[in-house]
């Protein structure tokens, strides 16, 4: 049963997005316009800016939103796509073959459905949009019970578990029982 803190999605549309995108591109383009700003203001400051400079401090400013700028989430029954800046990947969730969930710096879930395609989403991604997630585990569910999925059970376990408890202490922070 689900519980009924959770947002979910509006019955007519059943596409689920992830909501802090929107927030975590602006401010990728902030950090890299700021530091377009701040150079170029200090270099013009310095010696004086030159064509060389500049395409310089552009090329530095485009990379840094490149690294920054994450990758956009949407899950509809079925299915995760997966979008970064250069690929788009859509895998089959009710055919979920792996879920992998490596130990580490690093918190990305890699999942591979049946047909050998495979995606990676951020674990704060599922943490930060609860439907996203139960969508995301009701078709992992659904994969297990038709025989398609045969690894992970362990990672996705430890990830619920995860989820469960994050999603409790926001609960009682928000109640001020915490």
């Amino acid at each position: 049963m689900e519980p009924r803190f959770v947002p979910q999605p509006e019955p007519g549309n059943r596409t689920v997005q992830d909501s802090k995108w929107a927030g975590e591109a602006r401010a990728a383009a902030g950090c890299a316009g700021l530091l377009l700003a701040l150079s170029l203001i200090v270099d013009a400051c310095d010696d004086g800016l030159t064509l060389s400079s500049a395409l310089m401090w552009i090329a530095l400013s485009v990379a840094l939103f490149v690294i920054l700028l994450p990758a956009r989430v949407a899950a509809e029954p079925g299915r995760v796509t997966v979008q970064s800046l250069w690929s788009r990947r859509s895998i089959r969730t009710d055919r979920l073959a792996a879920v992998r969930w490596p130990d580490g710096i690093e918190q990305r879930l890699v999942l591979t459905d049946a047909e050998g395609c495979r995606a990676q989403i951020d674990v704060r991604v599922l943490l930060a949009n609860p439907a996203l997630w139960l969508m995301l585990e009701a078709d992992a569910r659904t994969s297990y019970e038709n025989g398609t999925f045969r690894e992970g059970v362990r990672d996705l376990d430890r990830l619920t578990r995860r989820v469960e408890r994050d999603t409790a202490h926001s609960v009682f922070t928000i109640s001020g029982l915490h």
